[in-house]
Protein backbone atom coordinates (compact mmCIF):
# COMPACT_ATOMS: atom_id res chain seq x y z
CA UNK A 1 0.00 0.00 0.00
CA UNK A 2 1.36 3.69 -0.75
CA UNK A 3 0.52 6.81 1.11
CA UNK A 4 0.58 9.88 -0.31
CA UNK A 5 2.23 11.85 2.66
CA UNK A 6 3.56 14.81 3.76
CA UNK A 7 5.91 14.92 7.37
CA UNK A 8 4.15 17.83 8.85
CA UNK A 9 0.56 17.05 7.95
CA UNK A 10 -1.20 16.18 11.33
CA UNK A 11 -3.78 14.25 8.86
CA UNK A 12 -0.86 12.12 7.02
CA UNK A 13 0.58 11.57 10.18
CA UNK A 14 -2.93 9.99 12.16
CA UNK A 15 -2.53 7.39 9.36
CA UNK A 16 1.24 6.68 9.87
CA UNK A 17 0.83 6.53 13.07
CA UNK A 18 -2.22 4.19 13.54
CA UNK A 19 0.23 2.17 11.07
CA UNK A 20 2.95 1.95 13.73
CA UNK A 21 0.36 1.25 15.93
CA UNK A 22 -0.59 -1.72 14.16
CA UNK A 23 2.20 -3.38 12.26
CA UNK A 24 1.22 -2.39 8.88
CA UNK A 25 3.36 -1.71 6.14
CA UNK A 26 2.88 1.21 4.32
CA UNK A 27 5.11 3.03 0.92
CA UNK A 28 5.41 6.43 1.65
CA UNK A 29 5.53 9.04 -1.25
CA UNK A 30 6.58 12.53 -0.43
CA UNK A 31 4.26 15.04 -1.66
CA UNK A 32 5.88 18.71 -1.99
CA UNK A 33 3.13 20.66 -1.10
CA UNK A 34 5.59 23.77 -0.93
CA UNK A 35 6.77 23.44 -4.83
CA UNK A 36 2.62 22.54 -6.00
CA UNK A 37 3.08 18.44 -5.80
CA UNK A 38 -0.75 18.64 -5.21
CA UNK A 39 -2.07 19.78 -7.87
CA UNK A 40 0.03 18.04 -10.47
CA UNK A 41 -2.40 16.68 -12.97
CA UNK A 42 -1.19 13.01 -11.93
CA UNK A 43 -2.28 13.86 -8.28
CA UNK A 44 -5.21 15.64 -8.98
CA UNK A 45 -6.15 12.39 -10.76
CA UNK A 46 -6.02 10.79 -7.25
CA UNK A 47 -7.51 13.16 -5.43
CA UNK A 48 -9.46 16.25 -6.81
CA UNK A 49 -9.37 18.19 -3.33
CA UNK A 50 -5.69 18.08 -4.03
CA UNK A 51 -5.19 17.41 -0.86
CA UNK A 52 -2.86 14.46 1.17
CA UNK A 53 -3.18 12.31 2.35
CA UNK A 54 -4.05 9.66 0.06
CA UNK A 55 -3.98 6.19 -0.07
CA UNK A 56 -3.57 3.73 -2.96
CA UNK A 57 -4.01 -0.19 -2.66
CA UNK A 58 -3.70 -1.84 -5.70
CA UNK A 59 -6.95 -0.33 -7.55
CA UNK A 60 -8.70 1.08 -4.51
CA UNK A 61 -7.72 5.00 -4.04
CA UNK A 62 -8.66 6.45 -0.59
CA UNK A 63 -8.66 10.40 0.21
CA UNK A 64 -9.27 11.99 3.60
CA UNK A 65 -7.71 10.53 6.65
CA UNK A 66 -11.05 9.73 8.87
CA UNK A 67 -11.41 7.02 5.82
CA UNK A 68 -8.20 5.75 5.27
CA UNK A 69 -7.72 4.92 8.82
CA UNK A 70 -11.16 3.03 8.70
CA UNK A 71 -10.08 1.20 5.81
CA UNK A 72 -6.78 -0.04 6.91
CA UNK A 73 -8.38 -1.07 10.62
CA UNK A 74 -11.07 -3.34 8.66
CA UNK A 75 -8.21 -5.23 7.25
CA UNK A 76 -6.44 -5.27 10.32
CA UNK A 77 -6.73 -8.98 11.67
CA UNK A 78 -6.98 -6.99 15.60
CA UNK A 79 -10.35 -5.54 15.19
CA UNK A 80 -10.18 -3.56 18.57
CA UNK A 81 -8.79 -0.65 16.94
CA UNK A 82 -12.22 -0.47 14.48
CA UNK A 83 -15.10 -3.26 16.12
CA UNK A 84 -17.07 -5.27 14.42
CA UNK A 85 -20.50 -4.58 15.85
CA UNK A 86 -22.29 -1.29 14.85
CA UNK A 87 -23.09 0.51 18.10
CA UNK A 88 -19.13 -0.15 18.79
CA UNK A 89 -18.63 1.07 15.37
CA UNK A 90 -20.65 4.08 15.90
CA UNK A 91 -19.08 5.38 19.25
CA UNK A 92 -15.87 5.45 17.42
CA UNK A 93 -17.12 7.35 14.42
CA UNK A 94 -18.58 9.81 16.61
CA UNK A 95 -15.20 10.59 17.81
CA UNK A 96 -13.64 10.53 14.03
CA UNK A 97 -16.42 13.20 12.94
CA UNK A 98 -15.07 15.55 15.75
CA UNK A 99 -11.67 15.19 14.53
CA UNK A 100 -13.35 15.88 11.20
CA UNK A 101 -15.55 19.15 12.24
CA UNK A 102 -14.57 20.72 15.45
CA UNK A 103 -10.78 19.93 15.59
CA UNK A 104 -10.15 20.57 11.91
CA UNK A 105 -12.19 24.03 12.77
CA UNK A 106 -10.54 24.63 15.92
CA UNK A 107 -6.99 23.56 16.83
CA UNK A 108 -6.24 22.43 13.46
CA UNK A 109 -6.81 26.01 12.11
CA UNK A 110 -5.11 27.75 14.50
CA UNK A 111 -2.07 25.66 13.88
CA UNK A 112 -2.38 26.73 10.21
CA UNK A 113 -2.43 30.11 10.48
CA UNK A 114 0.29 30.64 13.28
CA UNK A 115 2.44 27.96 11.74
CA UNK A 116 2.20 27.97 8.11
CA UNK A 117 0.30 31.50 7.66
CA UNK A 118 -2.86 30.25 5.93
CA UNK A 119 -5.15 33.36 5.32
CA UNK A 120 -7.92 31.93 7.94
CA UNK A 121 -9.57 33.66 10.88
CA UNK A 122 -7.86 33.17 14.31
CA UNK A 123 -11.02 34.43 16.37
CA UNK A 124 -13.27 31.65 14.52
CA UNK A 125 -10.61 28.69 15.15
CA UNK A 126 -10.24 30.18 18.78
CA UNK A 127 -13.86 29.91 19.21
CA UNK A 128 -14.27 26.43 18.41
CA UNK A 129 -11.20 25.64 20.48
CA UNK A 130 -12.68 27.24 23.44
CA UNK A 131 -15.98 25.38 23.07
CA UNK A 132 -14.52 21.94 22.28
CA UNK A 133 -10.82 21.87 24.71
CA UNK A 134 -13.59 21.72 27.77
CA UNK A 135 -15.95 18.61 26.60
CA UNK A 136 -12.74 16.83 25.78
CA UNK A 137 -11.39 17.27 29.30
CA UNK A 138 -14.61 16.43 30.83
CA UNK A 139 -14.74 13.01 28.75
CA UNK A 140 -11.06 12.15 29.56
CA UNK A 141 -11.54 12.88 33.53
CA UNK A 142 -13.91 9.68 32.98
CA UNK A 143 -12.45 7.35 31.15
CA UNK A 144 -8.78 6.90 29.57
CA UNK A 145 -9.36 6.71 26.07
CA UNK A 146 -12.08 8.40 23.36
CA UNK A 147 -14.30 5.71 22.75
CA UNK A 148 -15.09 1.95 24.43
CA UNK A 149 -12.12 2.46 27.01
CA UNK A 150 -9.45 0.89 24.97
CA UNK A 151 -7.02 2.73 22.14
CA UNK A 152 -9.41 2.80 18.62
CA UNK A 153 -8.92 4.64 15.54
CA UNK A 154 -10.57 7.64 17.42
CA UNK A 155 -7.73 8.23 19.37
CA UNK A 156 -5.53 8.15 15.84
CA UNK A 157 -7.75 10.16 14.58
CA UNK A 158 -7.91 12.53 17.66
CA UNK A 159 -4.30 13.26 18.33
CA UNK A 160 -1.95 14.89 16.18
CA UNK A 161 -3.86 18.37 16.18
CA UNK A 162 -4.87 18.10 19.54
CA UNK A 163 -1.36 17.23 20.67
CA UNK A 164 0.24 19.74 18.12
CA UNK A 165 -2.58 22.49 19.43
CA UNK A 166 0.67 24.66 21.55
CA UNK A 167 2.04 25.32 17.68
CA UNK A 168 -1.07 27.07 17.53
CA UNK A 169 -0.97 29.13 20.51
CA UNK A 170 -2.81 27.17 22.07
CA UNK A 171 -2.21 26.86 25.65
CA UNK A 172 -3.30 23.32 27.37
CA UNK A 173 -2.15 23.88 31.27
CA UNK A 174 -5.46 23.83 31.87
CA UNK A 175 -6.51 20.52 30.49
CA UNK A 176 -4.53 17.91 32.68
CA UNK A 177 -6.84 14.99 31.93
CA UNK A 178 -5.90 15.51 28.17
CA UNK A 179 -2.64 15.95 28.88
CA UNK A 180 -2.48 12.50 30.56
CA UNK A 181 -4.01 10.81 27.43
CA UNK A 182 -1.33 12.77 25.39
CA UNK A 183 0.56 10.37 27.71
CA UNK A 184 -0.99 7.21 27.21
CA UNK A 185 -1.12 7.35 23.68
CA UNK A 186 2.30 8.41 23.64
CA UNK A 187 3.10 5.32 25.40
CA UNK A 188 1.47 2.93 23.09
CA UNK A 189 3.71 0.26 22.06
CA UNK A 190 5.53 1.04 18.54
CA UNK A 191 3.83 4.54 18.66
CA UNK A 192 5.98 6.91 16.52
CA UNK A 193 6.74 10.73 16.16
CA UNK A 194 6.37 13.92 13.91
CA UNK A 195 8.06 16.57 13.96
CA UNK A 196 6.63 18.94 16.62
CA UNK A 197 5.78 15.97 18.48
CA UNK A 198 9.54 14.05 18.42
Amino acid sequence: MRLYDLDVSGNCYKVRLFAALSGTTLDLVPVDLAAGAHHAPAFHALNPFDEVPVLEDGSLVLRDSQAILIYLAGKSSDRSWWPQDPADQARVAEWLSVAAGEIRNGPNAARLIRKFGYPLDMADALRWTNRLLPILESHLHAQDWFALNRPTIADCALFPYLALAPEGGIDLTPYPALRRWFGRVQALPDFIGMPGLD
